[in-house]
């Protein structure tokens, strides 16, 4: 039996997941909001699939019900999924993890099992960080306890593609009881397996993160330069970029990083690259390339507030396409709309519109201070805007270009 704490965007669809392949496998969460929404089956986000099976699973071999203390017992797997948001000076805030040990180690349980971390977290976590705590915690308990790392790679938008068919499958374990449980929980996924050390598994995961950051950063301080000497077609030079054909195969989605914008966001990009670059500066090592992806991202913003300075009089109303921080996905966290908005009153700019096919509820939610009238649809965006700037490149502002473009835009993420 299977335990996943959290069940946000990572918990939810690993617990879901598991459920789907068989395991009886219980979800906890203490957002009782979150829980009861979860059984009157309305998943609170916006994720394909999930909410189907949600229905298929709830009750069967997906239980929201189960008390803690008995969940644990029962499992020999326990998934901790809860956020690792970034600290002051960029490191990753482990709180959220150590409390939900702290509430493991608090059940009185001699049976062996395996502490999985799942939530994103920077190398040698668990074998310097987690391990000691649960050690230290644990001294006076006879307790039989094993550790992995097995770092998610869900795309969100797309979080039950990516776990239920994954390309790799990637567990930092050091020890064979672990493995073995492991191993009976992801053979039947048919994927690529990688045993590797702790440190191996949570790197990966950084790794992977830190190269889409930076290949983001990287079109972005292309296309400033691009501009400066002017006469480019910054859209078309990308475009034509991608018909390499170690870009265009099919399916090519590495291809969507390498493209200039107006920075990433979400939850996973930023933190896990200011992560990376804290734990480096630990050891001792002056990470350029990531310092100067970091100070790109927060930049290109200004540089793109600035172009718009240039052409639209203060007294211009701005409509904004896009609120989330990525197509097919209702999530606002470190979006960069909300920083563009910020920037834009700044600027001195006082009359804001915004339109997002998923997002507008969310982005309110979150930023309720900000000063932004919101729209339900792209026509009425156009028809209360002066100036348009695209921030999210939905397939919806696509198949809308020729009323959108009947005012002036800025076409910040290229879609046109």
């Amino acid at each position: 039996m299977i335990t996943v704490l959290g069940l946000g965007f990572v918990g939810l669809t690993t617990g879901l997941g598991f459920a789907k392949m068989g395991f009886d496998t219980f979800g906890i969460d203490i957002n009782e909001e979150r829980l009861n929404s979860l059984k009157n089956y309305k998943v609170p986000f916006h994720e394909p699939h999930l909410t189907e099976v949600l229905k298929e699973t709830l009750g069967k071999k997906f239980f929201l019900d189960v008390p803690f203390d008995e969940a644990i017992k029962k499992s020999e797997a326990i998934f901790i999924c809860v956020g690792t948001p970034s600290a002051k000076d960029g490191s990753a805030d482990l709180t959220y993890i150590l409390q939900a040990i702290d509430q493991i180690l608090a059940v009185e349980d001699v049976k062996f099992k395996v502490i999985i971390t799942k939530s994103t977290v920077p190398p040698s976590t668990v074998s310097s960080k987690i391990i000691p705590y649960v050690k230290d915690k644990a001294a006076s308990l006879q307790r039989a306890i094993g550790f992995a790392s097995n770092p998610e790679f869900l795309r969100e938008g797309y979080c039950w593609e990516d776990f239920i068919e994954p390309d790799r499958i990637v567990i930092g374990v050091e020890d064979d009881r672990s493995k073995t449980i492991l191993d009976t929980i992801y053979t039947p996924f048919n994927a690529p397996i990688h045993y590797v050390s702790y440190n191996s598994a949570e790197f990966i995961k950084y790794l992977s993160n830190t190269l889409l950051s930076t290949m983001i950063s990287y079109a972005n301080e292309m296309s400033i330069i691009a501009h400066q000497i002017g006469n480019i077609d910054v859209s078309q030079a990308f475009r034509i970029l991608h018909e390499d054909k170690r870009w265009s195969g099919t399916p090519a989605p590495m291809k969507n990083y390498v493209y200039p914008g107006c920075g990433y966001g979400g939850y996973c990009l930023p933190k896990d690259t200011a992560a990376l670059e804290s734990i480096a500066k630990e050891h001792g090592v002056t990470p350029h390339i990531l310092t100067a992806n970091l100070k790109t991202n927060a930049s290109i913003k200004d540089y793109l507030v600035d172009i718009v300075s240039k052409k639209a009089p203060k007294d211009a109303s701005i409509g904004i396409l896009g609120l989330s921080f990525k197509p097919a996905s209702d999530d606002v966290r470190l979006s960069p709309s909300k920083e563009m908005i910020e920037k834009l009153i700044q600027a001195g700019y006082s009359t804001i519109h915004a339109y997002d096919p998923l997002a507008n509820n969310e982005f309110q939610k979150h930023y309720p201070s900000l000063p932004v009238s919101y729209k339900e649809t792209v026509a009425d965006l156009v028809a209360n805007a002066d100036f348009l700037i695209v921030l999210t490149g939905w397939k919806e502002f696509k198949e809308q270009q020729e009323l959108i473009q009947q005012k002036n835009v800025f076409d910040f993420r290229y879609i046109f």
